[in-house]
């Protein structure tokens, strides 16, 4: 549950604000304008970063854990607001920000997955006005997924994945140990996984699908993954479903947009805007070619 409870706030007007937010299973993003004022949020389940985007720097003054903080916020800078505690916030100019939350059991999940120690209990501190260039990096990519029409879930979880563990190593209250595993996954396993997707291209995978087939945890699947092939989960997917498009674009006369289903797109339009990326061409161009 969610709720206003710092104090009584004088709200940006509705008819000068707006808002944009999407909902993936592990991440929440909610982009917002609003005109000068000031407000606040709390939430229960949640923990919060809070990341400028506005072009020039912004006046804040921010109250939470009992701590005030004022200055200028530019492109980047971002707050953590840890679950169950308050922030207030006043901003002296109008602004842009994205919000990200991370349910508190994910967090939990990520820990007891990927960290050595007791992670039941680990904390996330809370934060002013700081900057991380691996952050802000994950979250600027997050941002260009949620600001498109098409989205991959096992680019979103790769991602959710990657920002909590980087929040944990980073801004926990008890600064955990990250185990190293190095070398790529055995053979048979790597098999076995190619095999999982190439039958399940017309599916939506999830990187929990991936990760469960060898056992590990979902980070540590993306990085023994990357290091076997030299590309992500994520991208050896789009290749492949690419390459399906191609061999059925050449030997079917099947309707593009059917097409594009079969291999795992959504839309015709997201089958071409990714062969495009992938090929230099449209696929009705490589079909006529």
């Amino acid at each position: 549950m969610e709720h206003l409870a710092i104090r009584p706030t004088e709200n940006p007007d509705p008819s000068t604000s707006s808002e944009r937010s999407s909902c993936w299973e592990n991440i929440r993003l909610k982009q917002s304008l609003n005109p000068v004022g000031e407000g606040g949020f709390q939430f229960e389940e949640d923990h919060a970063i809070s990341m400028t985007l506005a072009s020039r720097p912004v006046p804040y003054l921010q109250q939470q854990d009992g701590k005030t903080h004022t200055g200028l916020y530019a492109k980047g800078d971002f707050t953590i607001t840890p679950a169950k505690i308050p922030l207030f916030v006043r901003w002296e100019e109008d602004e842009n920000y994205l919000q990200i939350r991370l349910p508190v059991r994910f967090i939990q999940k990520i820990a007891r997955e990927t960290l050595q120690g007791n992670c039941d209990r680990l904390e996330l501190r809370p934060e002013f006005q700081t900057r991380n260039p691996q952050i802000e990096a994950i979250i600027m990519m997050l941002l260009a997924e949620f600001q498109q029409e098409s989205t991959s879930s096992l680019y979103i979880d790769s991602l959710a994945n990657v920002l909590a563990v980087n929040l944990l190593k980073q801004y926990a209250a008890i600064a955990p140990k990250v185990p190293v595993y190095e070398g790529g996954l055995p053979p048979y396993q790597l098999r076995q996984i190619l095999d999982y997707i190439d039958a399940h291209l017309d599916s939506e995978i999830k990187l929990e699908d991936l990760a469960r087939l060898p056992d590990m945890s979902q980070f540590h699947f993306s990085r023994l993954f990357k290091q076997s092939l030299g590309i992500t989960p994520h991208q050896y997917l789009i290749q492949q479903r690419i390459e399906r498009a191609k061999e059925l674009l050449k030997q079917t006369e099947r309707s593009i947009a059917d097409i594009a289903l079969e291999c795992g797109f959504n839309s015709h339009s997201h089958l071409g805007k990714r062969f495009r990326q992938l090929t230099g061409v449209t696929p009705k161009a490589y079909r006529t070619h």
